[in-house]
């Protein structure tokens, strides 16, 4: 057997061409998207991250801003800045790209978010809905993975899935998604991480496996059933001396092991990714449009 590839870029590529068609729809009701994102420090990845967003935005019509401080700024002069751009009619969703620097709490600058523009789900009041079942703006990342399965047609209902990771971002909030009583959920979920034991046992009884827990190459070959899904979040630099780089980019994964186990895998790069900046763009406009439904 060898596995699927489940293709980030081509779904993502598919839910931008909506979202473009969502905007363009927007606009004639006099209402343009506009997305900031806060850059806080000199983060190379982050850097990276937010001018892809930003490059995004301009493809597909959103207004977009990108407010960078140095690493020494104050959380008061972060929450005034998160204040003026909740307060501004243009900005329809807000991102402060983490990691901050230390001297920040992060959690006190997402309180400040107004709950309506926070595009990464990240806000308590968006949190709580989501566990309700409920939600509006979900977290990007684990919105995209279902959203990958549903194009791919991996239905999760009544299966045992696996996440092997717990972070806010996405082990919690995937696994949250897909215990609900709603489509493409109804899973039997079992969350992992690096404390756990017997994590070989574990990961071997999902029908789908989400690697989420920042190790490359943590889920090997022999760590899964013949005919899992393997959904690779994680995006690890390892050294790698034949490239340009110094480095290439692996998933928590062994890709190449997995693959000729598999009936589905996500690349890394290119599998779940592309669907973080496209889920981003929806939100923005998930929030332009109620803004706009509001204001009518």
């Amino acid at each position: 057997m060898t596995a699927q590839i489940i293709d980030g870029k081509l779904v993502a590529g598919e839910i931008k061409a909506k979202v473009k068609e969502r905007v363009e729809a927007l606009k004639a009701r006099g209402v343009t998207p506009g997305l900031a994102a806060v850059l806080v420090g000199d983060d190379p990845a982050s850097a990276t991250y937010v001018s892809s967003k930003a490059k995004a935005c301009e493809q597909l019509g959103i207004y977009s801003e990108v407010i960078r401080k140095p690493a020494t700024t104050a959380q008061s002069e972060l929450v005034d800045i998160v204040r003026s751009l909740n307060a501004n009619p243009k900005i329809h969703g807000i991102l402060v790209q983490s990691p901050l620097p230390k001297q920040i709490d992060e959690m006190a600058v997402t309180l400040i978010i107004d709950p309506r523009k926070d595009v990464d789900g990240f806000h308590p009041h968006n949190v709580g809905l989501m566990l309700m079942g409920r939600g509006h703006l979900l977290p990007c990342t684990p919105h995209g993975i279902i959203k990958l399965m549903e194009y791919y047609k991996i239905d999760p209902s009544g299966k045992e899935v696996v996440v092997v990771g717990r972070s806010n971002i996405v082990g919690k909030p995937v696994a949250a998604l897909l215990m609900q009583k709603a489509p493409m959920a109804n899973a039997t979920v079992t969350v992992a991480h690096s404390q756990s034991r017997n994590l070989a046992e574990i990961v071997r009884r999902a029908d789908i496996v989400i690697a989420a827990i920042g190790r490359p190459r943590t889920i090997t070959a022999e760590m899964i059933k013949p005919g899992a899904v393997v959904i690779d979040v994680g995006v690890n630099r390892v050294e790698e001396s034949t490239s340009t780089k110094g480095y290439r980019l692996v998933g928590d994964v062994d890709f190449a092991g997995c693959f000729e186990k598999a009936s589905y895998i996500t690349p890394v790069p290119g599998g779940v990714g592309p669907m973080t900046i496209a889920m981003l763009m929806s939100n923005t406009v998930s929030a332009a449009e109620e803004f706009a439904q509001n204001r009518s």
